[in-house]
């Protein structure tokens, strides 16, 4: 027996000061607490550390846990070669930063065979193992969960959508961004622009479910302000006409007495955005000049701030014996 050899010791005993027993370190770690890498190579082996990625060593044996994995992707996206003095610090992304965002369509940790980590596009660092490398020419204000920086959810549904082919599980996970209240449909779809995936047909398939899927649900929180502030019963999407005239629009209420419209901006930033963006403008001015008022509603203002929309709706309706009367229009069941 060689006695010689040097036995594995707990970090905490070495370089940690945290006073729990660290299992994880980076190469720049042990050497700044000074342990050469002849002591670490000789750490390394049966029963000893183990080198989980290059420059990463998990100070403990058996298997790494999920934890460690996720830890050490981000050591190993933290080398010191690799991360400029300024700047974003890397973050989880993809598959693995939906399931610390609690997605039930993701799998668990346990279950991913490779971790995303975001970093700032001027990192010089290279995909190895199971780690892969994403780079964004601007990194998203990193949310923490569990401890680590992990992406935001559009972020993170964008870097996940780029590794899958399969449609159903993108239109799974993008259904459950909406419906789970994580984000909403524009904001989903800005990022899959940005990161250029709408060219994708599985991809605007999911994105077209994804849109009526977030259109159901404003249009069920738009129902439940009226009822729940005490507003009057509205017609309910409906078609605006001129007498004999043109087409004037559709809305998704209106009040006929006080002419006063409430329309959900739904529209997904896209190509043709400011073409939309346009012609809603021209439609709500075209509405305003014949006497009636159009109510603006974001989706998310009806989900974060209903009681404020609510007063906005009450103030308009209000106000309307205020104004000059409206143009007389038809209205027609859309």
């Amino acid at each position: 027996m060689n006695h010689n050899t040097p036995r594995p010791a707990p970090l905490a005993s070495r370089i940690g000061v945290t006073g729990r027993t660290e299992r994880l370190a980076s190469a720049e770690q042990l050497r700044a607490q000074g342990v050469p890498a002849a002591e670490v190579a000789a750490h390394c082996g049966p029963g000893g550390w183990q080198q989980l990625l290059p420059g990463v060593f998990l100070l403990q044996p058996g298997p790494p846990t999920s934890e460690d994995r996720l830890r050490a992707a981000l050591l190993y996206a933290r080398r010191t070669g690799a991360v400029p003095t300024q700047g974003p610090e890397p973050m989880i992304t993809g598959l693995a930063a939906l399931t610390l965002h609690r997605f039930s369509s993701a799998p668990p940790l346990t279950a991913l065979d490779r971790i995303d980590v975001l970093v700032p596009r001027t990192r010089r660092l290279r995909s190895t193992g199971w780690v892969r490398i994403v780079r964004a020419p601007e990194s998203p204000e990193p949310v923490e969960l569990t401890g680590l920086p992990v992406a935001p959810v559009a972020r993170a549904l964008a870097d996940a959508v780029s590794g899958l082919s399969d449609a159903e599980t993108v239109r799974r996970l993008l259904t459950e961004a909406v419906r789970g209240g994580h984000c909403e449909p524009a904001t989903v779809v800005r990022e899959l622009s940005r990161a250029r995936l709408l060219t994708r047909p599985h991809v605007v398939d999911a994105v077209d479910a994804l849109l009526v899927e977030g259109r159901a649900l404003s249009e069920e929180r738009l129902y439940e302000m009226v009822r729940e502030f005490g507003l009057p019963d509205p017609l309910w999407n409906v078609d605006l006409r001129l007498p004999g005239g043109p087409h004037l629009g559709g809305v998704d209420a209106y009040w006929p007495d006080q002419a006063v419209a409430v329309e959900l901006d739904t529209r997904a930033p896209r190509q043709d955005d400011d073409a939309l963006w346009s012609e809603y403008t021209r439609k709500r001015e075209h509405l305003e000049r014949l006497g009636i008022t159009v109510v603006h509603l974001t989706p998310r203002k009806l989900r974060e701030a209903r009681d404020q929309q609510a007063t906005v709706v009450r103030t308009a309706l209000m106000a309307s014996p205020d104004r000059q009367p409206a143009a007389y229009v038809v209205v027609l069941p859309r």
